[in-house]
């Protein structure tokens, strides 16, 4: 524990921790938004910055996590019991201090995604990828203007200098929370287009989440259920609900 705050752990923390709070509330702070007291004590994220977020209901959220992680005092918790925390670091840490890297780290997944890659057997999946995955790039033209290039097959696709500059110039407008969520959502579904569909509202998540299965769920319906592969499915589905509810709560008044 820090004289001046406590330090959530990390992603990259090893094993449970133990939890050493009782109560956490949430506190305005001087100067606008809000932060989360653990007994008393601001949370410090894990490059040292003071946890300070813009809304009151995520700050709400973020505090009604900390009450439930380890259950009680002396419980055990891990950083998957904080989502909400964990993204608000990424904003504050990593996203607001410079969202030039943010972006650039979006913007490669451009030539990689997942929606311009098919299939060219078998032919369910096939035509599977061509319904599912068609409308999305026809939204990406008709409300972006921007139009990929698709591929079959695994050979490296590069998509057109235009489309990597209208996809900077979109980037680029938004803002931290936006970028923030999109760091999380674009790698889980390995798709850049189905993250911006999300964060703008033309996709829930759920649904966004089983566009981007579609490769899995064909090979479980021809070799059967595997447990493993269900329980990534699971977490990819997580992880895009965990970003968009950030993504909301930011944005509430």
């Amino acid at each position: 524990m820090m004289k001046d705050g406590v330090r959530p752990p990390t992603p990259q923390t090893a094993g449970r921790r133990r939890r050493f709070w009782a109560k956490a509330a949430i506190s305005p702070v001087a100067g606008g938004g809000f932060t989360v007291e653990l007994d008393g004590r601001g949370i410090r994220l894990p490059g040292g910055t003071a946890l300070c977020v813009p809304s009151r209901a995520l700050a709400q959220a973020i505090a009604d996590e900390w009450m439930k992680a380890g259950g009680e005092k002396g419980g055990h918790f891990t950083p998957d019991d904080l989502p909400m925390t964990r993204i608000a670091g990424t904003m504050i840490e990593r996203v607001a201090p410079d969202p030039t890297a943010q972006v650039a780290a979006l913007l490669h997944y451009v030539d990689g995604e997942l929606l311009c890659y098919r299939a060219d057997y078998p032919a369910p999946l096939c035509r599977e990828q061509q319904a599912l995955w068609d409308p999305q790039l026809a939204w990406l033209r008709a409300r972006h203007d921007i139009d990929m290039a698709v591929t079959t097959g695994i050979m490296p696709l590069v998509q057109s200098p235009a489309v990597h500059d209208a996809w900077r110039a979109l980037l680029t407008q938004m803002d931290d929370a936006t970028l923030a969520a999109l760091g999380v959502m674009v790698p889980a579904m390995k798709s850049i287009v189905l993250g911006l569909a999300v964060v703008t509202g033309a996709l829930p998540a759920a649904k966004a989440a089983e566009i981007a299965s579609v490769d899995e769920r064909s090979q479980m319906e021809i070799w059967g259920k595997d447990a493993k592969l269900l329980e990534a499915l699971r977490l990819q589905a997580v992880e895009v609900e965990d970003a968009t509810r950030f993504l909301q709560l930011c944005r509430a008044v």
